[in-house]
C-alpha cells in the first residue's frame, strides 16, 4: 500500500548515458517507494545533461547533484551526503531494477538485519554481440559463478551488486573509497563487514544490466577491472576469493606454453589448444557465435590486467569504454 512504501534515497552516478538514462530513471520511478532519486551528473560529452534536466523537470522526486570530477565513487558520496532518508539504493544508468526491487529489498534488509543487500545482476543484450556478452555474464564460464551473476541461495555474501544500504552503515565506514575506480562495491562490502555488519544476497531481487556492446569496449572494461582487482588483492589478500587467481593463471600458462612451443617443445601448445577447444565448446552450447571471442576477451583482458595491478598497482587506470566510442 502507498502509505507503507519505504522512504528511500536512490542514488545514480551518471556519465555519458544519453541512451540509457531515460529507461533507467523510468524503472526507478515505477518502483513502490516514497522518496527521492539523486542523479550525480559527471562532465558528460553527449546529451546526458539535457536528458537529465528534462527528467528532473518532469518529476519532483528527481534531484540533480553536480559531480565535476566525474568519478563514480565521488558522485555516490556526494549523493549519500545529500540523501534525506535512512535507506540508500544504488542504481546505475545502464541498469534497470525489476518491479518491487526497492520495496522488497528494504523488507529483506529489515528481516535479515543486514546493512547491505544485493540481488542478481541480470545481464541482457540487444545486438548479437551484446547478447553474447550478457550470456557470458550470466554463466559460470564467464565470470566464475558468483551468486549475483548466476543466482543461488539467500545468505551471507562476499559482496553485492549495486546495493541496498542502511545510510547509517555507509556513514560508519565513511562511504565509498574515492581512490578506487573499479571494484568499489567489493571494497565497501569488506569494510562494512569489518565493522561488524552483515552483507546479504537475495535471489528474489534482480536488476537488468546492459553490458558493453562493442569488442573494444569490452577489452577496456575488463582490463581496467582486472587491474583494479589486482591492486585490491594486494591491499587485502586475506579477503580475496581464490577464483580471482584463475584468469591470471590462464594468461601465464598460455604465455609460457606458447614460448615453449615456439622454442621447439611441441607439448607447449597444449594449454592454448585446450583453452580454444573449451571456449568453442561453450560457444556451441550457448548457440551464440561470438561467445568464444567474448569469453577469451573477458578472461585474458581481466587476467592480464590483474597481473599488471599486482605488479604496479592501479594508479591512473580508468575505464573509459562508456565515455569514448
Amino acid at each position: 500500500m502507498a502509505n507503507k512504501a519505504p522512504k528511500v534515497s536512490v542514488i545514480m552516478p551518471v556519465l555519458n548515458e544519453e541512451h540509457h538514462l531515460t529507461a533507467a530513471v523510468a524503472s526507478v520511478l515505477a518502483q513502490n517507494f516514497d522518496g527521492e532519486l539523486l542523479i550525480a551528473l559527471g562532465p558528460s560529452t553527449d546529451g546526458t545533461d539535457k536528458v537529465a534536466a528534462k527528467l528532473a523537470k518532469s518529476d519532483a522526486r528527481i534531484r540533480l547533484v553536480p559531480n565535476p570530477r566525474g568519478l563514480t565513487t565521488v558522485g555516490m558520496n556526494l549523493c549519500i551526503k545529500q540523501a534525506r532518508h535512512d535507506y540508500i539504493v544504488r542504481v546505475d544508468a545502464h541498469s534497470e531494477p525489476t518491479p518491487n526491487y526497492i520495496s522488497r529489498g528494504v523488507e529483506i534488509l529489515n528481516e535479515t538485519g543486514a546493512d547491505l543487500l544485493g540481488g542478481v545482476m541480470a545481464a541482457r543484450g540487444k545486438t548479437l554481440f551484446q547478447r553474447s556478452v550478457a550470456w557470458a555474464y550470466n554463466s559460470r564460464f564467464g565470470l566464475g559463478g558468483a551468486a549475483y551473476h548466476v543466482g543461488g541461495k539467500a545468505g551471507e555474501a562476499e559482496s553485492a551488486y549495486l546495493g541496498i544500504f542502511r545510510k547509517s552503515a555507509l556513514e560508519r565506514v565513511s562511504g565509498y573509497d574515492e581512490s578506487i575506480i573499479r571494484g568499489e562495491d567489493w571494497d565497501l562490502a569488506q569494510r562494512i563487514k569489518a565493522a561488524g555488519s552483515l552483507v546479504w544476497f537475495s535471489p528474489e531481487l534482480s536488476v537488468i544490466y546492459w553490458p558493453r556492446s562493442s569488442w573494444t569496449g569490452l577489452v577496456k572494461q575488463f582490463y581496467s577491472t582486472g587491474v583494479w582487482r589486482g591492486d585490491l588483492t594486494k591491499r587485502n589478500l586475506a579477503r580475496t576469493s581464490p577464483r580471482y587467481f584463475i584468469p591470471p593463471a590462464l594468461v601465464v600458462s598460455l604465455a609460457l606454453g606458447n614460448v615453449l612451443a615456439i622454442l621447439g617443445f611441441t607439448p607447449g601448445w597444449a594449454p592454448l589448444i585446450s583453452y580454444l577447444a573449451a571456449i568453442v565448446a561453450v560457444g556451441l552450447m550457448a548457440k551464440l557465435a561470438p561467445v568464444p571471442l567474448v569469453l577469451a576477451t573477458m578472461h585474458l583482458s581481466w587476467g592480464f590486467g590483474f597481473i599488471v595491478g599486482i605488479l604496479r598497482g592501479a594508479s591512473g587506470t580508468i575505464d573509459r569504454s562508456r565515455v569514448t566510442k
